[in-house]
């Protein structure tokens, strides 16, 4: 949702990803530890800011989080600096129910929370 003279915040759908996209995960560390997507880059919404060095060289990034709630506003801080960057519609929810390949950080099997 967007304000009055504010531009849409770009976004694009699970179906119109590339095949390996450059991902922006900025969910809270035990939503990445329960599940993720292999080779996304982990920065936490809140530490963004501080750790812009960290992004890579990308044409362009997709940015997730759970729902796409906090990735929209990553997306609209990122493209507000000059960084190429698009919100992925539905989040870490909208992957998972896709089907698409998810990793985590123990042995259970990976999941949104």
């Amino acid at each position: 949702m967007t304000s009055p003279g504010q531009a849409p915040i770009p976004q694009v759908g699970i179906e119109q990803l590339p095949p390996e996209p450059t991902v922006l995960d900025v969910r809270e560390d035990d939503e990445w530890t329960a599940g993720h997507i292999d080779g996304a880059i982990h920065i936490p919404l809140t530490e963004l800011p501080g750790r812009l060095h960290e992004l890579p060289d990308a044409d362009r990034l997709v940015v997730i989080c759970r729902s796409g709630a906090r990735s929209a506003r990553a997306t609209t801080y990122l493209q507000q600096i000059g960084i190429e960057a698009v919100n992925l519609d539905g989040g870490m929810k909208a992957w998972s129910a896709a089907g698409r390949p998810m990793v985590c950080e123990s042995a259970a099997a990976p999941t949104v929370i």
